[in-house]
């Protein structure tokens, strides 16, 4: 008889509301799951069911106050998250839970080359800089199957397309390669817990696997 699996994440009665008084909605009414070490689990639901708004929550990245928890608790390896201080939970964030969000082009800086964001995560949290940053960065973007890696390193967003980068904005640009670039900035640190809201939305499907592997 095998082992129970480590609880890592453990999720119970969590509710999320947005507004105030008359005007308050509840977005999600009290969830309760568990994922332990190792395990992958999916919410499934349809759009605005609140599956990206629970994971959101996970990370406390809410637009607090205009959202608020009337109720649950969300333990990461024994540790209240909801009622944890933002310093000691953005000390979390990045190192031991990261996200990938939904759409890509709000989650990576138009006016920023892909190196330099991915670079800037990975001074923040691992030490890296210089020879060694640029090193894991090719690593990372190759992993994620963004073609000519190293190549890519001084494209902008809106580069990233079925093309090579350009000085100008291409016609058609590729959502996928910005998903992949993307993911590529949540596998750098070896996070114990990694959240997903719609991780493969404008990935292909031949291509989806790869990012998430």
């Amino acid at each position: 008889m095998s082992a129970p699996t480590e609880k890592l994440l453990s999720i119970r009665d969590l509710s999320v509301a947005f507004g105030k008084g008359a005007r308050e909605v509840l977005a999600v009414d009290r969830v309760s799951f568990d994922i332990g070490k190792g395990e992958t689990v999916a919410l499934v639901g349809e759009s605005g069911s609140g599956k990206s708004v629970t994971a959101l929550s996970v990370m406390k990245l809410l637009p607090y106050p205009a959202a608020r928890h009337p109720a649950g608790s969300v333990l990461f390896k024994g540790r209240e998250l909801l009622t944890m201080p933002e310093d000691e939970i953005r000390h979390l964030r990045g190192n031991d839970i990261t996200i990938i969000f939904q759409e890509p082009m709000t989650s990576l800086n138009p006016l920023h080359t892909i190196e330099k964001q991915i670079r800037e995560i990975l001074l923040i949290h691992q030490g890296l800089a210089g020879e060694k940053a640029r090193a894991r960065i090719v690593g990372l973007l190759g992993q994620v199957g963004i073609p000519d890696p190293e190549g890519r390193l001084g494209s902008y967003p809106h580069q990233l397309s079925g093309g090579q980068p350009t000085s100008r904005p291409p016609r058609s640009t590729s959502p996928c390669r910005r998903k992949f670039s993307s993911c590529s900035r949540t596998r750098k640190c070896g996070s114990a817990c990694l959240c997903c809201s719609s991780p493969t939305t404008s990935a292909s499907c031949a291509s989806s696997p790869t990012a998430c592997a």
